[in-house]
Formats: C-alpha cells, sequence, structure tokens
C-alpha cells in the first residue's frame, strides 16, 4: 500500500522564493522515493510540494476548507473537502504516515503541535516527523527541554537542515523502495 507523508507549511511563498523552491524539491523527492504527498491543498508550500510530487510522477492530495476562499493548487491529483479548520488538521494527520514540517506561521506551528501532542498521548502511532529550517529546530529545543522535565516522550520529532536529509530519514524509516 502506498505510503503518504503530509507536508505542513506557509502559504506565503510564491514561486521563485527559496522557500518554495525547497517545498518543490522535497515534493519531487518525495515522489521519486515511491511516496504520495497530502497537503492543505492550497498555495505556497503546499503548491510547491504538490507540484514536484505530481512532475515527479507520484500522488497529491489537498485537503480543503472552501470557507476560505483560497485558491487550491492545480497540481493536487485528489482533493478532499472538509468543513471546518479542526476536521482539515484530523484528516491531514490521520494520512500522513509521516510528517514534515516546513517554515511556517501559527498555523504550521498548529499542526506540528497537533502532530507531536497526538503521538505523545497515543492518540495516533508513533511515525517519523521531521522539521526543516532553523525556527522549528530552536522551537523543538526549547519544548524538548519542558517534554523533558514533565517525564514524557522525547525525540518524537527530528530536525534537519536539507530536504534531501529528510527525504532519506523518511525513506529509511518507512521502508519505501524507489
Amino acid at each position: 500500500m502506498k505510503k503518504f507523508i503530509t507536508v505542513f507549511g506557509s502559504s506565503l511563498p510564491r514561486y521563485g522564493d527559496k522557500d518554495y523552491e525547497e517545498a518543490y524539491k522535497l515534493g519531487r523527492l518525495l515522489a521519486e522515493c515511491g511516496f504520495g504527498v497530502c497537503t492543505g491543498g492550497y498555495q505556497g508550500v503546499m503548491d510547491a510540494v504538490s507540484r514536484g510530487a505530481s512532475e515527479g510522477g507520484g500522488e497529491a492530495i489537498g485537503v480543503t476548507v472552501d470557507k476560505w476562499g483560497a485558491a487550491r493548487s492545480k497540481y493536487l491529483t485528489k482533493e478532499i473537502k472538509c468543513e471546518t479548520l479542526f476536521e482539515r488538521i484530523l484528516k491531514l494527520v490521520d494520512l500522513g504516515d509521516g510528517y514534515v514540517i516546513l517554515p511556517g506561521g501559527t498555523g504550521t506551528l498548529l499542526e506540528l503541535a497537533a502532530v507531536w501532542e497526538f503521538m505523545n498521548k497515543n492518540l495516533i502511532g508513533i511515525k517519523p516527523a521531521a522539521c526543516h529550517s532553523r525556527m522549528w529546530k530552536e522551537v523543538i529545543e526549547i519544548m524538548e527541554r519542558q517534554i523533558e522535565l514533565e517525564g514524557r516522550r522525547t525525540k518524537l520529532v527530528q530536525c534537519f537542515d536539507t530536504v534531501e536529509m529528510i527525504s532519506f530519514y523518511l525513506n529509511d524509516k518507512l521502508k519505501i523502495d524507489s
């Protein structure tokens, strides 16, 4: 059965921006490893990952909420419509066999926190979760210290400097043959 990587990130980067190009590269690498991708289905990082995956021969699922009136990515191979933001987050988490958190704002932080907390509370199984950016590395380091003080599981979320390292990590953890 095909495995899917849910990718979270900002809706703001545009074609040609560094964050867009990195997300595109990640989508393509994941498709080349045999993964499908799942995103929030709109523009920015979501569009870039979907574009990279679809141009790399992979599937690109978008989980959307019609209420925003945002333009969905034209690179989706499938769209799943949700009624609310929370339903959307739950669906994105549920569809992922692994997760990537790219640069983003408070929405991306909410998604990271959901994945992390669901694993920590055994609401989902332990799945590979990878962050990319110095910002997330700093957030993870701070939270890991607090989680350790609380006596909870640490090292549920890993940080990487490149999307190539993330792709290798996910392929290794999920044992996908290209």
